[in-house]
């Protein structure tokens, strides 16, 4: 679907922001003991890194991403390696936690990338992730999608809600069990993710970085303009102008 992931900067406007919120919770959930070896498989700008570095101190993390512009803006802290979720270029048994964040739904056979999650994971570590719920749960993609869909029917192939079957509790909880996890769990994490306005919305869309980005910049101006004035009649708005919304996310987890 031609998504792209290589400029931070830009993802962090768009998603990047919301994600550590995400993040904070997820790590206090999992309820894992300080320090620790950690994998971030799939680590992107670092968010999640950064959480379990913050609440999990004085974790050891290692990062792992196929994007070389994402790992260098990761920040210090995690060891960065450049390597595929579904091909861990680590060892056996190496980690006492393995987690994932935002990162599974891309990865072209998740289950894969789960058998490697157990691979790596000490007897006893934890192995955790989670990813947008993008049916119904991120509002700000979901508000984007159906205005795409309804001036462009084409705009379906690239929607994520449809192209991400991985993206609900009971998908993730069959990958956890046929990955041979135990104790496996699932739950949502909701944030609020409130727009000062509808620019500070829409800006981040025209960075190009992630499905609806992508899709965004291969358009004629045209089409772009319609999905603008659709959304900037669709968004809700508060009495002081701003576009309060959630974002939901779906949470896994099981020990080996």
């Amino acid at each position: 679907m031609g998504d792209v992931w290589a400029v931070a900067d830009a993802y962090e406007a768009y998603v990047g922001r919301w994600s550590r919120r995400v993040a904070r919770e997820f790590v206090a959930w999992l309820a894992a003991p300080p320090g620790g070896r950690w994998l971030d498989a799939g680590c992107g700008t670092g968010a999640l890194s950064e959480a379990v570095l913050a609440v999990a101190a004085p974790a050891r993390v290692t990062g792992v991403d196929t994007s070389r512009g994402f790992l260098t803006a990761a920040g210090a802290g995690a060891v960065p390696v450049n390597g595929s979720a579904a091909a861990l270029p680590l060892r056996d048994d190496s980690f006492d936690a393995v987690v994932s964040g935002l990162a599974l739904n891309f990865i072209p056979d998740p289950g894969a990338a789960v058998a490697e999650f157990a691979r790596v994971a000490a007897p006893g570590a934890v192995v955790a992730a989670y990813v947008w719920d993008y049916a119904d749960g991120m509002r700000m993609m979901r508000y984007f999608w159906d205005a795409a869909r309804d001036t462009d029917p084409a705009a379906a192939e690239a929607d994520e809600a449809p192209r991400f079957p991985i993206c609900h509790p009971d998908a993730l909880r069959a990958a956890w069990t046929v990955a041979g996890l135990r104790d496996v769990t699932t739950r949502a994490v909701e944030i609020p993710t409130v727009f000062a306005d509808f620019d500070d919305y829409w800006h981040p869309f025209l960075g190009g970085q992630g499905p609806a980005p992508a899709y965004l910049a291969r358009q004629h101006p045209a089409q772009r303009e319609r999905i603008r004035r659709l959304l900037d009649e669709r968004l809700p708005r508060t009495d002081g102008g701003e576009i309060a919304l959630t974002a939901a996310a779906w949470a896994v987890r099981g020990r080996i």
